[in-house]
């Protein structure tokens, strides 16, 4: 029979714990959760849009779907990637209920 060695049981333990983390950690940004509402958004409120800032976009205020009702979430600077363009998140129909599109550059 042979013995495993206490410190080769432990490097192989925080190894393993390591990998764990990174592969929980390492999911696409991307991934979000998906919002659904059982209602249409009211219209969006009129927002003054700040000057132009250098290195951002204004990304418009809208609508959130929270603990069943809407509320307000006020528009803010969102910084330029260079070589897209920001596609603003909307509301889409599926059915009889509605559906979050986030924002995301393209």
């Amino acid at each position: 029979m042979t013995s495993i060695k206490p410190g080769r049981l432990l490097a192989s333990a925080l190894v393993a714990a390591i990998t764990c983390a990174a592969a929980l950690t390492a999911a696409p940004a991307s991934a979000q959760a998906v919002i659904v509402a059982p209602m249409a958004p009211p219209p969006p409120r009129v927002e003054v849009v700040p000057a132009p800032r250098a290195g951002y976009v204004w990304d418009q205020g809208r609508w959130r779907w929270q603990h069943g009702a809407y509320v307000w979430v006020p528009g803010h600077w969102q910084p330029v990637r260079v070589g897209y363009h920001w596609v603003p998140g909307h509301w889409v129909q599926r059915g009889p209920n509605w559906r979050w599109i986030e924002g995301h550059w393209a």
